[in-house]
Protein backbone atom coordinates (compact mmCIF):
# COMPACT_ATOMS: atom_id res chain seq x y z
CA UNK A 1 0.00 0.00 0.00
CA UNK A 2 1.23 3.16 -0.87
CA UNK A 3 2.17 5.95 1.69
CA UNK A 4 0.82 9.10 1.68
CA UNK A 5 2.86 11.81 1.11
CA UNK A 6 3.68 14.26 3.89
CA UNK A 7 2.16 17.60 3.97
CA UNK A 8 4.19 20.54 2.16
CA UNK A 9 5.86 23.24 4.22
CA UNK A 10 4.55 26.96 4.72
CA UNK A 11 5.68 29.88 6.19
CA UNK A 12 3.62 32.29 8.45
CA UNK A 13 4.55 35.42 10.90
CA UNK A 14 1.31 34.45 12.83
CA UNK A 15 3.41 33.96 16.03
CA UNK A 16 5.43 37.27 15.74
CA UNK A 17 2.28 39.12 14.84
CA UNK A 18 0.21 37.96 17.80
CA UNK A 19 3.00 39.10 19.72
CA UNK A 20 3.64 42.98 18.69
CA UNK A 21 0.11 43.75 19.31
CA UNK A 22 -0.96 46.23 21.73
CA UNK A 23 -3.37 45.69 24.86
CA UNK A 24 -6.25 46.20 23.98
CA UNK A 25 -10.13 45.11 24.39
CA UNK A 26 -9.59 42.30 23.24
CA UNK A 27 -6.71 41.35 25.83
CA UNK A 28 -9.16 41.86 28.36
CA UNK A 29 -11.69 39.94 27.02
CA UNK A 30 -9.85 37.15 26.83
CA UNK A 31 -8.43 37.75 30.36
CA UNK A 32 -12.32 37.94 31.73
CA UNK A 33 -13.93 34.91 29.24
CA UNK A 34 -11.24 32.18 30.21
CA UNK A 35 -9.89 33.48 33.35
CA UNK A 36 -13.01 33.47 35.01
CA UNK A 37 -12.60 29.73 35.07
CA UNK A 38 -10.25 29.78 38.07
CA UNK A 39 -13.08 31.64 39.63
CA UNK A 40 -15.48 28.70 39.06
CA UNK A 41 -13.19 26.22 40.28
CA UNK A 42 -12.41 28.31 43.84
CA UNK A 43 -16.30 29.17 44.38
CA UNK A 44 -16.93 25.48 43.72
CA UNK A 45 -14.32 24.18 46.24
CA UNK A 46 -14.81 26.42 48.65
CA UNK A 47 -18.53 26.31 48.63
CA UNK A 48 -19.06 22.82 48.79
CA UNK A 49 -16.69 22.54 51.34
CA UNK A 50 -18.46 25.20 53.60
CA UNK A 51 -21.65 23.02 52.51
CA UNK A 52 -20.87 20.17 53.51
CA UNK A 53 -22.58 20.48 57.17
CA UNK A 54 -26.55 21.44 55.25
CA UNK A 55 -25.74 18.61 52.25
CA UNK A 56 -24.99 15.95 55.22
CA UNK A 57 -27.42 17.00 57.77
CA UNK A 58 -31.25 15.93 57.90
CA UNK A 59 -32.11 18.56 55.57
CA UNK A 60 -30.04 18.11 53.13
CA UNK A 61 -29.07 14.21 51.95
CA UNK A 62 -28.26 12.62 55.05
CA UNK A 63 -24.95 11.71 54.23
CA UNK A 64 -22.11 10.56 56.28
CA UNK A 65 -18.63 11.82 56.91
CA UNK A 66 -17.38 9.35 55.22
CA UNK A 67 -19.72 9.39 52.02
CA UNK A 68 -18.93 13.49 52.45
CA UNK A 69 -15.32 12.46 52.17
CA UNK A 70 -15.79 10.27 49.44
CA UNK A 71 -17.79 12.88 47.20
CA UNK A 72 -14.97 15.08 47.44
CA UNK A 73 -12.64 12.41 46.50
CA UNK A 74 -14.98 11.85 43.39
CA UNK A 75 -14.67 15.43 42.39
CA UNK A 76 -10.85 15.09 42.18
CA UNK A 77 -10.92 12.11 40.59
CA UNK A 78 -13.36 13.67 38.25
CA UNK A 79 -11.04 16.72 37.54
CA UNK A 80 -7.75 14.57 36.68
CA UNK A 81 -9.66 12.00 34.13
CA UNK A 82 -11.29 15.32 32.54
CA UNK A 83 -7.99 17.37 32.54
CA UNK A 84 -6.13 13.97 30.54
CA UNK A 85 -9.12 13.11 28.24
CA UNK A 86 -9.90 16.92 27.64
CA UNK A 87 -6.90 17.98 27.45
CA UNK A 88 -5.69 15.54 24.55
CA UNK A 89 -8.95 16.44 22.66
CA UNK A 90 -7.89 20.58 22.99
CA UNK A 91 -4.49 19.56 20.85
CA UNK A 92 -6.34 17.37 18.54
CA UNK A 93 -9.78 19.54 17.87
CA UNK A 94 -8.28 22.83 19.09
CA UNK A 95 -9.19 25.53 22.08
CA UNK A 96 -11.91 26.80 20.98
CA UNK A 97 -14.65 23.92 21.03
CA UNK A 98 -12.82 22.19 23.99
CA UNK A 99 -13.12 25.48 26.38
CA UNK A 100 -17.12 25.51 25.19
CA UNK A 101 -17.20 22.03 25.33
CA UNK A 102 -16.07 21.30 29.46
CA UNK A 103 -17.69 24.77 30.44
CA UNK A 104 -21.24 22.81 28.79
CA UNK A 105 -20.08 19.44 31.11
CA UNK A 106 -19.52 21.73 34.01
CA UNK A 107 -22.87 23.94 33.52
CA UNK A 108 -25.14 21.13 32.97
CA UNK A 109 -23.35 18.67 36.04
CA UNK A 110 -23.63 21.65 38.86
CA UNK A 111 -27.43 22.28 38.04
CA UNK A 112 -27.52 18.82 38.10
CA UNK A 113 -25.92 18.22 41.38
CA UNK A 114 -28.62 20.94 42.76
CA UNK A 115 -31.56 18.07 41.97
CA UNK A 116 -29.45 14.99 43.74
CA UNK A 117 -31.78 13.02 45.58
CA UNK A 118 -29.60 10.51 47.05
CA UNK A 119 -25.76 9.97 48.26
CA UNK A 120 -24.97 8.14 45.03
CA UNK A 121 -26.41 10.39 42.46
CA UNK A 122 -24.50 12.96 44.70
CA UNK A 123 -21.57 10.97 43.72
CA UNK A 124 -22.58 10.95 40.01
CA UNK A 125 -22.13 14.75 39.49
CA UNK A 126 -19.89 15.66 41.48
CA UNK A 127 -17.29 13.54 39.37
CA UNK A 128 -18.89 14.96 36.14
CA UNK A 129 -18.19 18.42 37.45
CA UNK A 130 -14.85 17.88 38.09
CA UNK A 131 -14.37 16.22 34.93
CA UNK A 132 -15.54 19.54 33.44
CA UNK A 133 -13.29 21.95 35.30
CA UNK A 134 -10.29 19.77 34.93
CA UNK A 135 -10.64 19.70 31.14
CA UNK A 136 -10.55 23.59 31.41
CA UNK A 137 -6.83 23.45 32.48
CA UNK A 138 -5.85 22.33 29.38
CA UNK A 139 -7.35 23.93 27.42
CA UNK A 140 -8.07 27.54 28.82
CA UNK A 141 -4.32 27.60 30.15
CA UNK A 142 -3.45 26.93 26.45
CA UNK A 143 -5.32 29.30 24.68
CA UNK A 144 -4.27 32.41 27.42
CA UNK A 145 -1.04 31.85 26.60
CA UNK A 146 -1.11 31.17 22.54
CA UNK A 147 -3.25 34.33 22.55
CA UNK A 148 -1.85 37.17 25.40
CA UNK A 149 1.42 38.74 24.01
CA UNK A 150 4.88 37.43 25.06
CA UNK A 151 5.69 40.98 27.09
CA UNK A 152 2.71 40.30 29.24
CA UNK A 153 2.16 36.92 29.36
CA UNK A 154 3.94 36.24 32.52
CA UNK A 155 1.49 38.69 34.35
CA UNK A 156 -1.61 38.13 32.64
CA UNK A 157 -1.31 34.14 33.48
CA UNK A 158 -0.46 34.51 36.99
CA UNK A 159 -3.44 37.16 37.44
CA UNK A 160 -5.71 35.03 35.76
CA UNK A 161 -4.58 31.62 37.76
CA UNK A 162 -4.74 33.53 41.14
CA UNK A 163 -8.62 34.49 40.38
CA UNK A 164 -9.20 30.95 41.94
CA UNK A 165 -9.44 32.80 44.79
CA UNK A 166 -11.56 35.68 44.27
CA UNK A 167 -13.96 32.04 43.52
CA UNK A 168 -13.07 31.22 47.48
CA UNK A 169 -13.53 34.58 48.68
CA UNK A 170 -17.34 34.50 46.69
CA UNK A 171 -17.60 31.18 48.07
CA UNK A 172 -16.85 31.73 51.54
CA UNK A 173 -19.61 35.08 51.53
CA UNK A 174 -21.66 32.80 50.06
CA UNK A 175 -21.58 30.25 52.70
CA UNK A 176 -22.54 33.11 55.18
CA UNK A 177 -26.02 33.81 53.64
CA UNK A 178 -26.74 30.25 52.34
CA UNK A 179 -26.33 28.83 55.79
CA UNK A 180 -28.25 31.14 57.58
CA UNK A 181 -31.26 29.69 58.21
CA UNK A 182 -32.71 33.22 58.97
CA UNK A 183 -32.24 33.76 54.97
CA UNK A 184 -33.08 30.80 53.30
CA UNK A 185 -34.78 27.39 54.10
CA UNK A 186 -31.76 25.09 54.93
CA UNK A 187 -34.03 22.70 52.55
CA UNK A 188 -33.32 24.88 49.51
CA UNK A 189 -30.27 26.81 50.64
CA UNK A 190 -27.71 24.34 49.27
CA UNK A 191 -29.76 23.39 46.25
CA UNK A 192 -30.02 27.23 45.38
CA UNK A 193 -26.48 27.17 45.42
CA UNK A 194 -25.47 25.13 42.87
CA UNK A 195 -28.20 26.84 40.17
CA UNK A 196 -26.30 29.65 41.02
CA UNK A 197 -23.32 28.14 39.58
CA UNK A 198 -24.95 26.71 37.10
CA UNK A 199 -26.12 30.37 36.05
CA UNK A 200 -22.81 31.85 36.17
CA UNK A 201 -21.31 28.93 33.48
CA UNK A 202 -24.41 29.78 31.11
CA UNK A 203 -22.41 34.19 31.24
CA UNK A 204 -19.25 32.32 30.70
CA UNK A 205 -20.30 30.87 27.56
CA UNK A 206 -21.99 33.59 26.56
CA UNK A 207 -19.13 35.77 26.83
CA UNK A 208 -16.49 32.76 25.11
CA UNK A 209 -18.66 33.18 21.66
CA UNK A 210 -16.42 35.76 21.28
CA UNK A 211 -13.24 34.24 21.58
CA UNK A 212 -11.68 33.05 17.98
CA UNK A 213 -9.55 30.06 17.88
CA UNK A 214 -6.04 30.17 18.61
CA UNK A 215 -4.43 31.30 15.32
CA UNK A 216 -1.32 29.58 16.79
CA UNK A 217 -3.18 26.29 16.59
CA UNK A 218 -4.89 26.40 13.70
CA UNK A 219 -1.31 27.12 11.92
CA UNK A 220 0.10 24.10 13.08
CA UNK A 221 -2.93 21.74 12.17
CA UNK A 222 -2.43 22.79 8.20
CA UNK A 223 -5.58 25.67 8.21
CA UNK A 224 -3.50 28.37 7.29
CA UNK A 225 -6.01 30.43 5.50
CA UNK A 226 -8.25 29.91 8.45
CA UNK A 227 -5.31 31.12 10.76
CA UNK A 228 -4.50 34.56 8.72
CA UNK A 229 -7.93 35.20 8.47
CA UNK A 230 -8.63 35.15 12.29
CA UNK A 231 -5.13 37.26 12.97
CA UNK A 232 -6.89 39.92 10.99
CA UNK A 233 -9.36 40.15 12.03
CA UNK A 234 -7.95 40.72 15.60
CA UNK A 235 -5.94 43.13 14.06
CA UNK A 236 -8.53 45.06 12.95
CA UNK A 237 -10.43 44.35 16.34
CA UNK A 238 -7.08 46.03 18.00
CA UNK A 239 -6.54 48.94 15.62
CA UNK A 240 -10.16 49.81 15.98
CA UNK A 241 -10.18 49.70 19.79
CA UNK A 242 -7.38 51.53 20.76
CA UNK A 243 -7.03 53.59 18.16
CA UNK A 244 -3.56 52.64 16.30
CA UNK A 245 -2.90 51.27 13.32
CA UNK A 246 -1.19 48.09 12.87
CA UNK A 247 2.11 48.34 11.01
CA UNK A 248 3.20 46.42 7.75
CA UNK A 249 4.54 42.81 8.98
CA UNK A 250 6.42 42.24 5.83
CA UNK A 251 9.92 42.35 7.90
CA UNK A 252 8.75 40.68 11.08
CA UNK A 253 10.01 36.94 11.41
CA UNK A 254 8.51 33.93 10.06
CA UNK A 255 9.05 30.52 10.82
CA UNK A 256 8.46 27.57 8.77
CA UNK A 257 6.01 24.54 9.10
CA UNK A 258 4.73 20.81 8.65
CA UNK A 259 1.49 20.10 9.61
CA UNK A 260 1.46 16.87 11.57
CA UNK A 261 -0.40 15.53 14.51
CA UNK A 262 1.29 15.07 18.02
CA UNK A 263 0.83 11.08 18.81
CA UNK A 264 1.15 9.85 22.47
CA UNK A 265 4.84 8.45 21.31
CA UNK A 266 5.82 11.80 20.33
CA UNK A 267 4.06 13.27 23.62
CA UNK A 268 6.31 10.75 25.84
CA UNK A 269 9.33 11.45 23.48
CA UNK A 270 9.32 15.20 24.15
CA UNK A 271 8.80 14.88 27.90
CA UNK A 272 11.58 12.73 28.58
CA UNK A 273 13.69 12.58 25.65
CA UNK A 274 13.84 16.17 24.23
CA UNK A 275 13.12 18.00 27.52
CA UNK A 276 13.52 15.18 30.68
CA UNK A 277 15.14 19.29 33.08
CA UNK A 278 11.66 20.52 32.56
CA UNK A 279 9.97 17.85 33.34
CA UNK A 280 11.35 16.77 36.23
CA UNK A 281 10.74 20.33 37.26
CA UNK A 282 7.36 20.80 36.29
CA UNK A 283 6.88 17.49 38.14
CA UNK A 284 8.58 18.86 41.47
CA UNK A 285 6.72 22.57 40.87
CA UNK A 286 2.87 21.18 40.50
CA UNK A 287 3.64 18.37 43.60
CA UNK A 288 5.10 20.97 45.62
CA UNK A 289 2.62 23.65 45.42
CA UNK A 290 -0.09 21.05 44.84
CA UNK A 291 0.53 19.11 48.20
CA UNK A 292 1.13 22.40 50.35
CA UNK A 293 -2.00 24.01 48.80
CA UNK A 294 -4.50 20.92 49.37
CA UNK A 295 -2.75 20.16 52.62
CA UNK A 296 -3.39 23.23 54.40
CA UNK A 297 -6.54 24.53 52.92
CA UNK A 298 -8.87 21.41 52.67
CA UNK A 299 -7.64 21.15 56.58
CA UNK A 300 -8.22 24.82 57.39
CA UNK A 301 -11.49 24.70 59.47
CA UNK A 302 -10.22 21.84 61.33
CA UNK A 303 -7.22 23.76 62.49
CA UNK A 304 -9.01 26.47 63.77
CA UNK A 305 -11.99 24.74 65.18
CA UNK A 306 -9.99 21.63 66.92
CA UNK A 307 -6.33 24.20 68.17
CA UNK A 308 -8.58 27.71 68.03
CA UNK A 309 -12.25 26.71 69.11
CA UNK A 310 -13.60 28.41 66.39
CA UNK A 311 -17.35 28.10 65.50
CA UNK A 312 -17.90 26.09 61.74
CA UNK A 313 -20.58 29.10 60.89
CA UNK A 314 -17.63 31.40 61.30
CA UNK A 315 -15.30 29.63 59.60
CA UNK A 316 -15.70 31.98 56.31
CA UNK A 317 -14.61 35.13 57.98
CA UNK A 318 -11.22 33.36 58.26
CA UNK A 319 -11.17 32.33 54.70
CA UNK A 320 -11.72 35.87 52.94
CA UNK A 321 -8.44 37.11 54.42
CA UNK A 322 -6.63 33.69 53.19
CA UNK A 323 -8.24 34.02 50.21
CA UNK A 324 -6.88 37.72 49.87
CA UNK A 325 -3.66 36.96 50.56
CA UNK A 326 -3.61 34.19 47.95
CA UNK A 327 -5.08 36.60 45.25
CA UNK A 328 -3.18 39.73 45.94
CA UNK A 329 0.23 38.00 45.47
CA UNK A 330 -0.28 37.11 42.17
CA UNK A 331 -1.84 39.81 41.07
CA UNK A 332 1.33 42.12 42.70
CA UNK A 333 4.04 39.97 41.98
CA UNK A 334 2.99 39.32 38.23
CA UNK A 335 4.44 41.45 36.66
CA UNK A 336 8.46 40.75 38.44
CA UNK A 337 8.22 37.08 36.40
CA UNK A 338 7.90 39.25 33.53
CA UNK A 339 10.61 41.79 34.52
CA UNK A 340 13.21 39.98 36.58
CA UNK A 341 12.37 36.51 35.22
CA UNK A 342 10.74 33.33 35.54
CA UNK A 343 13.56 31.89 37.63
CA UNK A 344 14.61 34.39 40.02
CA UNK A 345 10.72 34.67 40.86
CA UNK A 346 9.96 31.02 41.18
CA UNK A 347 12.35 30.30 42.89
CA UNK A 348 12.22 33.21 45.46
CA UNK A 349 8.41 32.68 45.40
CA UNK A 350 8.77 29.18 46.75
CA UNK A 351 11.63 29.56 48.89
CA UNK A 352 10.15 32.63 50.65
CA UNK A 353 6.94 30.48 51.11
CA UNK A 354 8.46 27.39 52.21
CA UNK A 355 10.52 29.10 55.11
CA UNK A 356 7.60 30.93 56.54
CA UNK A 357 5.40 27.69 56.59
CA UNK A 358 8.46 26.31 58.49
CA UNK A 359 8.63 28.75 60.89
CA UNK A 360 4.88 29.23 61.10
CA UNK A 361 4.83 25.27 62.16
CA UNK A 362 7.45 25.83 64.66
CA UNK A 363 5.55 28.96 66.19
CA UNK A 364 1.85 26.86 66.22
CA UNK A 365 3.89 23.93 68.14
CA UNK A 366 4.88 26.94 70.65
CA UNK A 367 2.00 27.51 70.70
CA UNK A 368 2.55 31.50 70.03
CA UNK A 369 -0.54 31.87 67.76
CA UNK A 370 -4.44 32.82 68.11
CA UNK A 371 -6.73 31.83 65.44
CA UNK A 372 -6.42 35.58 63.80
CA UNK A 373 -2.53 35.28 64.15
CA UNK A 374 -2.66 31.79 62.57
CA UNK A 375 -4.58 32.68 59.83
CA UNK A 376 -2.88 35.97 59.57
CA UNK A 377 0.51 33.96 59.10
CA UNK A 378 -1.35 31.77 56.43
CA UNK A 379 -2.41 34.47 54.34
CA UNK A 380 1.16 36.50 54.16
CA UNK A 381 2.59 32.80 53.20
CA UNK A 382 0.00 32.08 50.50
CA UNK A 383 0.59 35.89 49.12
CA UNK A 384 4.08 34.11 47.62
CA UNK A 385 2.94 30.85 47.34
CA UNK A 386 -0.21 31.79 45.13
CA UNK A 387 2.19 33.21 42.85
CA UNK A 388 4.60 30.13 42.77
CA UNK A 389 1.92 27.73 42.34
CA UNK A 390 0.03 29.94 39.21
CA UNK A 391 3.81 30.45 37.49
CA UNK A 392 3.90 26.68 38.17
CA UNK A 393 1.06 26.39 35.16
CA UNK A 394 2.64 29.21 33.18
CA UNK A 395 5.96 27.37 32.94
CA UNK A 396 4.46 24.27 31.95
CA UNK A 397 2.97 25.86 29.48
CA UNK A 398 6.00 27.76 28.14
CA UNK A 399 8.13 24.55 28.14
CA UNK A 400 6.63 22.23 25.92
CA UNK A 401 6.07 22.71 22.08
CA UNK A 402 2.01 24.28 20.84
CA UNK A 403 1.19 20.78 19.48
CA UNK A 404 0.93 19.10 22.84
CA UNK A 405 0.76 22.11 25.05
CA UNK A 406 -3.00 21.39 26.46
CA UNK A 407 -2.72 17.76 27.13
CA UNK A 408 1.06 18.41 29.13
CA UNK A 409 -0.76 21.07 31.16
CA UNK A 410 -3.19 18.87 31.34
CA UNK A 411 -1.24 15.59 32.67
CA UNK A 412 0.74 17.84 35.32
CA UNK A 413 -2.19 19.03 36.86
CA UNK A 414 -3.79 15.78 36.98
CA UNK A 415 -0.15 14.58 38.54
CA UNK A 416 -0.23 17.56 41.15
CA UNK A 417 -3.99 16.82 41.96
CA UNK A 418 -3.68 13.37 42.61
CA UNK A 419 -0.39 14.05 45.17
CA UNK A 420 -2.33 17.18 46.86
CA UNK A 421 -5.43 16.45 46.48
CA UNK A 422 -5.07 12.95 47.75
CA UNK A 423 -2.09 12.74 49.86
CA UNK A 424 -1.38 15.95 51.32
CA UNK A 425 -5.11 15.98 53.17
CA UNK A 426 -5.14 12.50 54.16
CA UNK A 427 -1.68 13.44 56.02
CA UNK A 428 -2.53 16.25 57.59
CA UNK A 429 -6.31 15.37 58.49
CA UNK A 430 -4.35 12.05 60.15
CA UNK A 431 -1.68 14.61 62.09
CA UNK A 432 -4.54 16.74 63.24
CA UNK A 433 -6.44 13.97 64.82
CA UNK A 434 -3.85 13.26 67.07
CA UNK A 435 -3.94 16.45 68.88
CA UNK A 436 -0.50 17.40 69.72
CA UNK A 437 0.74 20.62 67.86
CA UNK A 438 4.11 18.91 67.70
CA UNK A 439 2.91 16.52 65.66
CA UNK A 440 1.01 18.57 62.84
CA UNK A 441 4.25 20.92 62.78
CA UNK A 442 5.87 18.14 61.47
CA UNK A 443 3.21 18.02 58.67
CA UNK A 444 4.24 21.90 58.44
CA UNK A 445 7.89 21.23 58.07
CA UNK A 446 7.55 18.96 55.34
CA UNK A 447 5.43 21.41 53.33
CA UNK A 448 7.75 23.70 53.43
CA UNK A 449 10.82 21.78 53.38
CA UNK A 450 9.49 20.75 49.80
CA UNK A 451 8.73 24.24 48.87
CA UNK A 452 12.19 25.25 49.46
CA UNK A 453 13.85 22.57 47.59
CA UNK A 454 12.01 23.30 44.60
CA UNK A 455 12.48 26.96 44.86
CA UNK A 456 16.34 25.56 44.45
CA UNK A 457 15.31 23.93 41.75
CA UNK A 458 13.65 26.72 39.86
CA UNK A 459 16.40 28.72 40.27
CA UNK A 460 18.95 26.75 38.80
CA UNK A 461 16.61 24.88 36.22
CA UNK A 462 13.51 27.26 35.50
CA UNK A 463 13.69 28.41 31.78
CA UNK A 464 14.20 31.83 31.41
CA UNK A 465 11.01 32.54 29.48
CA UNK A 466 9.85 36.34 29.85
CA UNK A 467 8.93 38.16 26.76
CA UNK A 468 10.00 35.56 24.56
CA UNK A 469 7.93 33.77 22.04
CA UNK A 470 6.62 30.70 22.82
CA UNK A 471 7.96 29.42 19.44
CA UNK A 472 11.48 30.24 20.68
CA UNK A 473 10.74 28.47 24.35
CA UNK A 474 9.66 25.29 22.63
CA UNK A 475 9.70 25.07 19.02
CA UNK A 476 6.39 22.94 17.32
CA UNK A 477 7.15 19.69 16.84
CA UNK A 478 6.01 20.80 13.16
CA UNK A 479 8.89 23.42 12.64
CA UNK A 480 11.19 22.17 9.70
CA UNK A 481 14.33 24.22 8.89
CA UNK A 482 14.70 24.24 5.09
CA UNK A 483 12.54 27.36 3.54
CA UNK A 484 10.86 24.92 1.35
CA UNK A 485 8.88 21.56 1.41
Amino acid sequence: MAQSSPSPAFSTQIPARLDRLPWSRFHWLVVVALGITWILDGLEVTLVGALSPAIAGADGLDLTATQIGLSGSAYILGAVLGAVIFGRLTDHFGRRKLFTWTIGVYLLATIATGFSWDFTSFLVFRFITGAGIGGEYGAVNSAIQELIPARRRGYTDLAINGSFWVGAALGAMGSLVVLNPVVIDQQLGWRLAFAVGGGLAIVIIWLRRFIPESPRWLMTHGRAAEAEAVIERIEADVARRTGRSIPPHRDLGEIWLRPMRARWLDIARTLFVAYPKRTALCVVLMATQAFCYNAIFFTYAMILTRFYAVEPAAIGWFILPFAAGNFLGPLLLGGLFDSLGRRTMIGLTYGVAGALLCATGWAFAQGWLSATTQTAAWTVIFFFASAGASAAYLTIGESFPLEIRAVTISLFYAFGTLVGGVGGPALFGALIDTGEPDRVMQGYLLGGGLMLAAGVLARRFAVAAERRPLEEVAPPLSQVVQDAP
